[in-house]
């Protein structure tokens, strides 16, 4: 916990390293952009270095720091090549942001196929698990360095789907149930080293990613009837919760899941 008599301090990321997938847009560039503001230097990354120069320009020109660094998540070496270019360039890494995801299936869960399982699972949940896996040492560095204190902060991007599936997205929702739990028992292991782990499960974001569930008029009709605010969510309702869970206001907080959906969850129940 930071000893200060400003609650602003508490959020100040300034000095910190946080590297977010999925950054080229939507969710994960949101998250980027608001850590550069708070004082972050940000490495972004996903699969197409051009989209994510676009990104870095765009915090850089706001007086940010960004290093885009193009990386797919299901590639053990790419991923190892990701953290050591952080570490090298910036110093290393005191905050995780896994939000790169995939959806290749959409229907009744027994009409997908082993490859749809294999694609959802490697990059929604074994990705969460490599970036873990790479940056953990390099979290742990940074406190034996610095001798005390807090090392680090994962936050796993998961979806209320996780837990309250929705027909024609099983082997997603499957694999972001996966994120939920993978966030507990990392928090735990963790936890000895000084590393919180929670997770961020949103509702219906209005993103490229998602835009099957919110674009169309008839399906868009009968989710918004399911949801309390009246209206989708923007990636700007996740930046508060994204600061807390990256900054030292949340040093005592793991473990947790924390569900951003305008109420959908509520009305549904």
């Amino acid at each position: 916990m930071t000893d200060t008599d400003d609650p602003r301090a508490l959020f100040d990321l300034s000095g910190k390293v946080a590297l977010v997938t999925g950054a080229s847009r939507g969710i994960g560039e949101a998250i980027a952009r608001a850590y550069a503001a708070a004082g972050a230097a940000v490495v972004l990354a996903s699969r197409t270095q051009e989209t994510l120069d676009r990104v870095a320009d765009a915090i850089r020109e706001e007086g940010g720091t960004a290093l885009p660094i193009a990386c797919h998540t299901g590639d053990d070496e790419q991923v190892a090549g990701l953290v050591e270019r952080a570490v090298s360039e910036l110093g290393g890494i005191d905050v995780l942001v896994n939000n790169a995801g995939t959806n290749p299936h959409f229907g009744p869960l027994l009409s997908a196929e082993e490859s749809h399982w294999q694609k959802t699972l490697d990059v929604n949940l074994i990705g969460y698990f490599r970036l873990a896996r790479a940056c953990v040492p390099a979290m742990v560095g940074r406190r034996g360095a610095r001798g005390e204190g807090q090392a680090g902060k994962i936050v796993n991007v998961a979806s209320i789907i996780g837990h309250t599936p929705h027909p024609g997205l099983g082997v997603y929702a499957v694999s972001k149930a996966g994120v939920l739990m993978l966030t507990r028992v990392l928090a735990l292991e963790l936890a000895p080293e000084g590393i919180q782990v929670n997770a961020l499960a949103p509702g219906i974001i209005k993103t490229r990613f998602s835009e099957a569930l919110w674009k169309e008029p008839e399906r868009s009709r009968g989710f918004l009837r399911q949801i309390p605010a009246g209206r989708f969510g923007e990636p700007g309702d996740l930046l508060g919760l994204a600061l807390y869970l990256a900054s030292a206001a949340s040093d005592y907080t793991t473990g947790q899941v924390f569900t951003v959906d305008g109420g959908q969850t509520v009305g549904a129940s």
